[in-house]
């Protein structure tokens, strides 16, 4: 498909500098572009490309300043970002939408599936399963008996759902994710040995929320797992039972969070970030990657390290790490001194 730049701006509502007739048939990275292709520039770090790009067009943010002259056709819109966004989802609604049920899937006589579903080819679709209209189950998917699927969700291929979980409306889940396992919980006996408590909550997974490849969410030991609507879960992620994560929270791969942990909206989590179970999380907390966090943590604080401490704090003692050897050497030399002081 090829669009101008003058449809690009009327859709983005933004203005043109340079040629609004120009066409454009592909999305690329600024330093990759060629002829025909559509860019975007929002982080200053890439600001030197736009000045040798080969894109036909680079969104920019409104308030960009030119410091020489530019060859490409430029949009200028609120937020490149957020513009790119925009454009690439008309693009993926404009693929063919697959639709229909394989003849090597299997599927329960219980299950009740809605309208426009796809279930493609080995998906496994278990007794009573209730799936919802637009919803897609690619191929190898395993949904498990009880389990609930609302509208307009992805499952992509290899994801294991397990019983009783629910999935909300408009959620993607990736590639190896598992929902429902069961959560690791162990009773020790008086031999030293451990004895498995059975796990029998599920997990309830709400609207909008996206999981990451290979990341799981443990089902509860009573109740429910819960991760809220517009959470967002990168791959590689350990959900622990019984953890509540609240709204539009946000987590970078490789995160893990124990047992019966509650965390707050509109948080941001970096990537190995580790949280012991049983505390609570305030909301707007961010934490730096690879922050080791053993205890209750504040709304809107931002923290970092292991031990993690604020982070304001951790980058002054962070000066003195660093120095540590000098700090000894300093030291060895004081106590030398007295020595010679005392020997006088």
């Amino acid at each position: 498909m090829e669009f101008t730049a003058k449809q690009i701006a009327a859709f983005l509502n933004g203005s043109i500098e340079g040629d609004e007739d120009i066409k454009v048939n592909k999305v690329s990275k600024i330093e990759e572009a060629s002829r025909g292709s559509l860019a975007f520039l929002a982080n200053p770090v890439y600001k030197h490309y736009i000045y040798k790009t080969n894109a036909s067009i680079v969104l920019v943010n409104k308030d960009f300043k030119t410091e020489q002259p530019i060859q490409t056709t430029l949009i200028r819109v609120d937020n490149a970002y957020n513009a790119l966004a925009q454009l690439l989802e008309i693009y993926k609604k404009s693929l063919p939408d697959k639709t229909g049920i394989s003849q090597v899937a299997h599927v329960s006589k219980s299950a009740k599936i809605g309208q426009k579903v796809y279930i493609g080819e080995f998906a496994y679709i278990g007794e009573n399963v209730e799936i919802g209209d637009g919803v897609k189950i690619n191929p190898q998917a395993y949904i498990d008996d009880n389990v609930k699927i609302g509208d307009n969700t992805i499952i992509y291929p290899g994801a294991k759902i397990f019983e009783h979980s629910v999935i909300g409306k408009n959620c993607t889940l990736h590639s190896g994710a598992v929902i429902g396992s069961d959560g690791f919980g162990f009773a020790m006996q008086t031999d030293s040995n451990f004895k498995k408590i059975a796990q029998i909550g599920n997990v309830i997974i709400e609207d909008n929320v996206e999981i990451g490849s290979n990341t799981t969410v443990d089902r509860a030991t009573m109740g429910s797992t819960i991760i809220k609507k517009g959470v967002k879960l990168d791959n590689l992620i350990q959900i622990g039972h019984n953890v509540v994560i609240d709204e539009n929270t946000v987590m970078a791969a490789q995160v893990g969070i124990a047992g019966s942990t509650k965390i707050g909206k509109n948080c941001m989590f970096g990537g190995q970030v580790g949280i012991s179970g049983h505390l609570n999380i305030g909301d707007n907390v961010k934490m730096a990657a690879k922050s080791g966090v053993g205890s209750h943590i504040k709304s809107k604080d931002v923290i970092m390290g292991s031990p993690a401490i604020d982070a304001s704090n951790y980058k002054k003692s962070y000066i003195h790490f660093r120095n540590l050897e000098k700090f000894v050497k300093r030291i060895d030399e004081l106590e030398n001194e007295i020595k010679r002081l005392k020997a006088k």
